[in-house]
């Protein structure tokens, strides 16, 4: 399938997610995030969920993260310019939410793309290459791209992963790992 379809395709099936089982699903995928990645003394980038998009409850890892000392930031978004910025992540007072229904820090200290260990990279739907499906703008491509060599890029999935994605382009970045409930891929 192609972009747009799974896009389509992805969004339904999480409109279609009890608000009970999407918690429950966000709590299992943290478990196995805690447990399959040190996280401890990292830099995190960590994106929060788009309650509209009914998307992973990410607030779960922050807190859990931020006890085992890692540094969380979190995006906010620039539609002139296409650019993200991520602000240190220290109270939910520092939130407000976009016009777009994306929680995002009002303040705060920049930390720079090459600073971070670990992005987790929200999106749609993903194959089993590593490619992923989001939004459909770019802006975590041209973000993962300012990242340090050594960044891992870890997706955040409800889903299983699809075979292919028909329409991947060149300056799509690719994840390194994809946790969903049941397992957690790690690509080459």
């Amino acid at each position: 399938m192609d972009k747009s379809a799974l896009r389509e395709k992805y969004r339904q099936l999480r409109l279609q997610l009890p608000p009970g089982e999407l918690e429950r699903l966000s709590e299992v995928i943290v478990e196995q995030t805690l447990t399959h990645f040190q996280l401890s003394e990292k830099t995190i980038s960590l994106f929060l969920p788009i309650e509209l998009q009914k998307e992973i409850n990410t607030y779960l890892l922050w807190e859990r993260a931020r006890n085992v000392g890692a540094t969380v930031a979190i995006p906010k978004s620039n539609f002139d310019t296409m650019e993200m910025r991520h602000y240190l992540f220290e109270h939910t007072d520092q939130l407000e939410i976009n016009d777009k229904g994306i929680p995002e820090p009002k303040k705060g200290k920049i930390i720079a793309a090459d600073r971070f260990d670990i992005v987790f990279v929200p999106l749609l739907a993903a194959d089993k290459q590593g490619n992923r499906v989001g939004y459909g703008k770019g802006f975590y491509d041209r973000f993962l791209r300012k990242c340090s060599p050594s960044c891992q890029f870890i997706g955040l999935h409800y889903f299983d992963l699809e075979d292919k994605i028909e329409d991947v382009l060149p300056t799509d970045i690719r994840l390194n790992a994809i946790v969903t409930p049941e397992k957690v891929i790690r690509f080459e």
